[in-house]
């Protein structure tokens, strides 16, 4: 019921890598599981879990990332303000309702905002809860469609001026979807595959379940498989689903940023390793961006944000991740950019009490030489 696959198996520290997942993959029990790491382009992928392997390889499904979708969401905004289509000090309400009349805290909401939590807007809409709670535990954000989410946001009443606490927002990077749209005309899921999925060769990520991938089944606790999941009007915040492969794609194209190697340089290194590497270099400044602390929070202003990524210290230098989790389903993706280490890992059973999942993932990132 599990297996390690190590790309390129004569690199120096793949059986080591392998062996280091193998036990890694111990500590989390889960009907399916993948643990991929990336080291200089070199992949080594450990798939198992309690439940026997279906038909397609684990790493071959696309699974749901959750909140982990996020960074993707940041990628996108960076290379649109590249590209001068948007500003990440355009103001959100003037891009979707230009004159419709706001409470001005909602006016003075920006782009930048509403990408790094610092909006003031509450996690969800305070009117999500009545229709969401009998479906909790199986469609709890279908019934929410985008016009309403962009109706509550417009009528929204901040209790904090943007630009001055720090509260997670599902909320608020769905109006940043939203907004990205309406500024460019275009649907966020056509925009993310024109400026983010197809320039970095991400062929099986996508925002909606495809007849070109099969998708992986969520589980409850007590393995009780769960439907897919209908983000509803919540797209932007948690809606991408991607192959363990796809996933390591995107974090090397963010790794080949660091000081050991270039974008260019990197992209045959990726195809070697059995992925395609970035091919597109209007990228670098945008993966660049989203790379460079912009924020601190906490006491003693302790925890370090990017626009998109947390940022956290380790013997190996900075670590950039996110986690994310689905009613069944669980992602965790990181980065070392000093030493181009790079890990990607999915569950397909949802966070509980108790689970290791993340702080598993959590520590090959920041624990592994």
């Amino acid at each position: 019921m599990t297996g390690t696959t190590a790309v390129r198996v004569d690199a120096p520290g793949s059986p080591a890598t392998a062996r280091l997942l193998a036990e890694a993959a111990r500590a989390v029990d889960a009907p399916d599981l993948v643990l991929a790491v990336s080291r200089d382009g070199v992949r080594t992928v450990h798939t198992g879990g309690s439940a026997e392997p279906g038909p397609v390889a684990r790493e071959q499904l696309a699974y749901e990332l959750g909140s982990a979708s996020k960074p993707y969401a940041g990628l996108l905004l960076a290379r649109l303000v590249a590209q001068g289509r948007v500003r990440y000090e355009d103001r959100a309400a003037d891009l979707l309702a230009p004159g419709f009349p706001v409470h001005p805290a909602v006016r003075r909401i920006t782009l930048r905002h509403l990408l790094t939590h610092t909006s003031g807007l509450p996690g969800l809409p305070a009117d999500f809860y009545p229709q969401a709670v009998p479906r909790w535990s199986t469609d709890p954000y279908g019934g929410y469609p985008a016009d309403r989410v962009v109706r509550a946001f417009l009528r929204a009443r901040p209790r904090h001026r943007p630009g001055t606490r720090w509260h997670y927002s599902n909320f608020a990077v769905s109006v940043l979807g939203h907004t990205l749209a309406a500024a460019t005309g275009t649907p966020w899921e056509v925009l993310l595959h024109q400026q983010v999925l197809a320039p970095l060769g991400l062929e099986a990520t996508r925002v909606r379940p495809g007849p070109e991938t099969t998708e992986a089944v969520g589980h409850r606790r007590d393995g009780t498989p769960v439907p897919t999941l209908d983000t509803g009007g919540f797209t932007a915040a948690g809606a991408v689903r991607a192959t363990p492969l796809d996933l390591l794609t995107f974090l090397e194209a963010h790794v080949d940023l660091g000081t050991h190697a270039g974008l260019g340089a990197r992209a045959g290194l990726g195809a070697r390793a059995g992925g395609p590497g970035p091919g597109d270099p209007a990228l670098a400044g945008p993966l660049a961006e989203v790379r460079r602390p912009v924020l601190r929070r906490g006491w003693r202003h302790a925890h370090t944000h990017t626009l998109t990524w947390f940022h956290h210290p380790s013997p190996y230098g900075p670590v950039l991740f996110h986690a994310g989790a689905t009613l069944g389903q669980q992602a965790f993706l990181g980065f070392r950019p000093d030493t181009g280490l790079a890990v990607a890992a999915t569950a397909t059973r949802r966070v509980h009490r108790g689970d290791t999942f993340v702080a598993t993932a959590y520590g090959l990132l920041t624990e592994t030489p």
